[in-house]
């Protein structure tokens, strides 16, 4: 469960118009937190993010799953899982002995993954890697702005 401090920094970033992405920024900064504290570790800083995406996901942040050839289809499908029921708003009770596994399983973990120097060289691959792919184009940006059309507006 997130903190309430993580939920109100993330409505907060929703109601300024920030994106999604700043929005689920804020529970990425949790896990960092966890991890440096101690609660738990992460094999890598990329585990690490991708816990906090998840988490933003299911606390209703309408971030967008990963785009097909980015990441496995199992990752994707659980993402549009994690969307899904951020949307819906009901909550599954959590199975106990799932919990604990996992829990029991990521504290076997290093918590080097939230150090500042791991933090950097992840920042670093992750910027070669968008310049590599180039500048976003008008012609590569999502041409929808996410609203439907009115049935007026479809018969132009």
């Amino acid at each position: 469960m997130p903190w309430k401090t993580t939920l109100k920094r993330a409505k907060k970033d929703k109601e300024e118009g920030k994106a999604a992405t700043t929005q689920a920024g804020e529970f990425v900064r949790e896990e960092m937190e966890h991890i440096r504290r101690g609660k738990h570790g992460a094999r890598s800083t990329k585990q690490a993010i991708a816990i906090g995406l998840s988490k933003a996901r299911r606390a209703g942040v309408d971030l967008a799953p990963p785009r097909k050839g980015t990441t496995s289809a199992a990752t994707r499908k659980k993402a549009e899982r994690d969307l899904e029921r951020g949307r819906s708003g009901k909550a599954a009770k959590p199975s106990r002995k799932r919990s604990q596994a996992r829990e029991k399983a990521l504290k076997r973990e290093p918590r080097s993954a939230a150090s500042h120097a791991a933090l950097s060289k992840q920042a670093k691959k992750a910027a070669a890697a968008r310049k590599r792919r180039g500048p976003a184009t008008p012609s590569t940006r999502k041409k929808s702005t996410g609203r439907k059309k009115s049935a007026s507006a479809k018969k132009r």
